[in-house]
């Protein structure tokens, strides 16, 4: 058996290349849109793709199942648990006409790929429909299964989250409900054999869950003795509920549009977007013509000086769901590079949160030029110490804005301040008073793009450096309480 994870660190996503050598044959679990990745994998391991398999419905990226079904004739493995709201529905709807070639799985089904068996096992709770898989190889002879492909059920560490239908979806009432179908489902989990190695659809980082792990992989045995959400779970239905379901981060905002797509059908991508390179005036023009500038330099050289209008969106392990939280899939997009950092590269992770008008690319160089014989496209971000923000509070009543999450806010917040978490901002702009807003967070990562995205909608910003934690050292009144947060 071949077996290949191809992980992706911006949106913390784990895809599984999954092969029969003796036939040949291969299964691609879980993928992303720009799928030749997989089949480049494949064929350099002697392989070819027939089968497409998905754990469940994906909220925090756009699947790449209908991508590869269209470029390959792969048959399609997915769900058919869960009910008719959450059933895949592009399946009759191939762009040459008719179905494509699916199996829908209930709990039990199974299927081949040469000598290896997938089994499908219902395990609902982070999502209705979710499964996962037993893999057998029976290659070598063996009757009992090697490992689970998980998906978001179970992860290094922890359990995938179940209020994503209610707070990403916006299906009300529904997180307490997934919360005891999640508890149930464990029971299922805690029966497996303890040898079994755990292959989850995430790494930490992902907003699936509240505390995943970095490793890439567990097994059963040790998931069970040291996973505090499953050790949890074996007390009662209610305590696992209330613990499950507390200090979970607002999900992104683009989480509930990628859930609808991803069960009506993803868009299809074909070949991968190839952006030209353009001048500082084109990202200006773009700009007044309604196009979005992404502008990834680091932090301190985009707040000392970026044009006017521009977002930014620092390439590191949180691109993905900044740009997925603030981009707009109808609006084209620009690229402010800092050196090192390819335009293709971008360009696949804005395509798999479904940003696919990636128009240009301009060298921050060039930009850098263009800024410093241009003035009036040039702003900055005012900024203010922790010691400068005590100072004002003394002096006059301003407004705060805490763009942490609101179960951080809850634990402890400056007084009157408000709430709104930065991956949430496009859809609390308009409950924002028109004054200066002074944006902190924990570190000052989350409000520096905060700060960024405020200033581009007009809103007057300072931001304010240093750390949360040297809040009352600097004698800033520090309460915590369950007050009101700003509305969406």
């Amino acid at each position: 058996m071949y077996f290949e994870r191809i992980y992706d660190r911006h949106l913390a996503q784990a895809s599984y290349l999954i092969g029969c050598q003796k036939s040949g044959e291969a299964l691609v679990v879980d993928p992303e849109r720009d799928i030749d990745r997989y089949l480049e994998a494949a064929q350099q391991n002697g392989l070819k793709v027939t089968a497409v398999a998905e754990t469940h419905i994906h909220a925090d990226f756009l699947s790449g199942a209908r991508e590869l079904a269209e470029k390959t004739g792969a048959k399609l493995y997915l769900s058919e648990e869960g009910g008719e709201e959450w059933a895949y529905g592009w399946l009759d709807d191939k762009s040459s006409g008719g179905s494509y070639d699916h199996q829908l799985l209930a709990d039990g089904d199974s299927f081949n790929i040469g000598n290896i068996e997938v089994r499908a096992f219902h395990t609902p709770g982070h999502t209705p429909e979710h499964l996962s898989f037993l893999l057998f190889d029976h290659g070598g002879g063996a009757d009992e299964p090697i490992g689970i492909l998980s998906g978001d059920f179970v992860f290094v560490g922890d359990v995938g989250r179940p209020d994503l239908l209610e707070s990403a979806a916006g299906n009300e009432g529904a997180a307490l409900p997934a919360a005891h179908e999640l508890h149930d489902s464990l029971r299922w989990f805690d029966r497996l054999d303890p040898w079994l190695q755990v292959w989850p659809g995430h790494g930490a980082g992902s907003a699936c869950g509240k505390s995943l792990g970095a490793i890439p992989s567990s097994t059963v045995g040790y998931e069970k003795r040291f996973n505090g959400a499953l050790k949890k779970s074996r007390e009662s239905v209610e305590e696992f509920a209330d613990e499950i379901l507390s200090g979970q981060v607002e999900p992104p905002l683009y989480f509930g549009r990628m859930k609808k797509e991803n069960r009506d059908g993803p868009a299809l991508l074909g070949e991968l977007p190839t952006p030209e390179k353009v001048t500082a005036v084109d990202l200006r023009k773009g700009i007044e013509a309604g196009a979005q500038v992404f502008d990834l330099r680091p932090w301190k050289e985009y707040r000392t000086g970026h044009l006017r209008g521009s977002y930014h969106t620092p390439f590191n392990n949180t691109f993905g769901t900044i740009a997925g939280s603030y981009g707009d899939p109808g609006r084209k997009i620009f690229l402010v590079l800092p050196e090192g950092v390819s335009s293709e590269e971008v360009t696949r992770v804005l395509v798999r949160v479904g940003l696919d008008r990636v128009a240009g690319y301009c060298g921050a160089d060039e930009l850098g030029v263009y800024l410093s014989v241009n003035e009036a496209e040039r702003e900055e971000i005012r900024t203010t110490t922790t010691e400068g923000l005590a100072a004002t509070m003394k002096q006059k009543d301003i407004t705060v804005l805490d763009v942490r999450a609101e179960h951080e806010y809850k634990q402890g917040h400056l007084q009157n301040a408000l709430q709104l978490a930065h991956t949430r901002l496009p859809a609390g702009l308009p409950n924002l008073p028109d004054e200066t807003l002074y944006v902190h967070c924990k570190s000052g990562a989350r409000s520096a793009v905060a700060s960024a995205y405020l200033q581009a909608q007009g809103k007057d910003v300072m931001y304010v450096s240093g750390s949360f934690s040297d809040f009352e050292s600097a004698g800033l009144p520090i309460i915590s309480d369950n007050a009101a947060t700003v509305a969406e």
